[in-house]
């Protein structure tokens, strides 16, 4: 399959607000380009940005999220007025934007304040990085939306671009959803598709988008290192998540070669409490008979969002060496994720009471934010049949330390 080349936009189109014919209706929109491999999957770009704007200033369900969450007292009491405050805010705001950065800068001041509020957040690593580099961001995957927001947090305050961020289709249910992540810097990985040629035709070309944005475009990308969240706490690298990566390679050109020029970093991100967590269990104890409701993951990316989270640590690692094999980028992204995983006591509670004996020293805790008694609350609040999974999921970044711990002793003793 030939490689395919993305549709090249010029400096206006990309960065600058669009000419309007009157005001009201845009003169050209490439999510309508015939031309445009891209279309269905990138992120919205500052031409879409009006029609996309329009569409969301008139959601009706939008507007009703929005007084929920900035007006929960008088969304209890009086919904309906509520509910007209929130269009009113909401088609206000819409009046002021006009690109995907004046959404971005609307967002910023939300988002500080939210992470301020549900958490103490803190970074490693990003100051040994060349943060003007273009790159994929791999990282372990916990919380739906806050992994990759945590990691823009970051970045915006250390004067960097923001990456755009992968999301499955599976989780834009709600156009208003959809709207919104493309509008702010996503692009879409099509998981719902039917067909073994359907889903290659697909995985490529979204490997084929991820290398052009990082190489042609020079924009820095956020991906999971797994297909869908480690809800059991165990941050194991899918070799398929890889192998896509280099499916955009030419005739004749090695896998090891695209890897390159990706120029891989892990993202490593721990927090003290999961707000999740009981959601979490529920599933894993359930099994494979486990059906989700059709609003679950909506629902979990807003308890992810205003939950409490404890202390929360992101670190970012070192980039990965060059010639890698796929098989070998696997082994060295987890090799990071174990090792720079930071551990806070609900680890080490966890640990102990699941398996009944203390941890050895050489097991560097953190403190946190979380009292042991209040801990213990969280865990006994939960069914009884979920518990051992509770306690599972934040047991097991502790057991994959001991793990390293236990293999760099064997090194040493040979």
């Amino acid at each position: 399959m030939p490689a395919v080349r993305r549709v090249s936009e010029s400096p206006q189109q990309r960065h600058n607000t669009p000419a309007l014919d009157d005001g009201s209706s845009m003169t050209h929109s490439p999510a309508s380009e015939p031309d445009d491999p891209f279309a269905e999957i990138r992120p919205y770009s500052n031409l879409d940005a009006p029609e996309v704007l329009k569409r969301l200033s008139r959601d009706t369900e939008l507007a009703e999220t929005i007084a929920l969450w900035r007006l929960p007292r008088l969304s209890a009491l009086w919904p309906a007025l509520a509910h007209q405050l929130g269009k009113i805010w909401l088609r206000l705001a819409a009046r002021q934007l006009r690109t995907v950065e004046d959404l971005q800068n609307l967002i910023a001041p939300n988002l500080s304040r939210m992470i301020k509020k549900t958490s103490v957040f803190t970074v490693s690593g990003i100051d040994q990085l060349d943060l003007s580099s273009a790159r994929v961001y791999l990282g372990n995957h916990r919380d739906i939306v806050m992994d990759p927001a945590y990691a823009n947090y970051a970045l915006h305050r250390a004067g960097a671009s923001t990456l755009a961020i992968a999301i499955g289709d599976n989780l834009l249910s709600k156009p208003w959803v959809a709207d919104l992540m493309r509008l702010n810097k996503s692009f879409v990985v099509k998981r719902n598709v039917s067909g073994p040629r359907a889903l290659l035709a697909a995985t490529k070309l979204l490997s084929q988008y991820i290398r052009d944005s990082v190489s042609a475009d020079r924009d820095p990308i956020w991906i999971a290192h797994r297909e869908g969240r480690a809800k059991d706490g165990r941050d194991v690298t899918e070799p398929a998540v890889i192998k896509m990566l280099t499916l955009s390679r030419e005739r004749g050109e090695a896998p090891e070669a695209v890897l390159s020029e990706l120029d891989i970093v892990p993202l490593v991100i721990a927090y003290e409490v999961d707000p999740c967590d009981a959601l979490k269990a529920a599933e894993l104890s359930a099994g494979e008979g486990y059906i989700k409701s059709e609003f679950e993951d909506v629902s979990s990316i807003a308890r992810g969002i205003t939950g409490d989270k404890g202390c929360v640590h992101l670190h970012f690692g070192e980039p990965l060496p060059a010639d890698l094999s796929v098989e070998e980028v696997v082994a060295a992204l987890d090799q990071q994720m174990a090792q720079h995983y930071r551990l806070y006591q609900t680890n080490r509670w966890a640990w102990e009471w699941l398996h009944g004996e203390s941890i050895p020293a050489a097991i560097a805790f953190h403190e946190g934010s979380v009292t042991e008694q209040s801990f213990r609350a969280r865990i006994e609040s939960a069914p009884s049949e979920h518990r051992q999974w509770l306690l599972t999921m934040y047991a097991n970044p502790v057991s994959r330390q001991l793990a390293l711990h236990t293999a760099a002793q064997d090194t040493s003793c040979d």
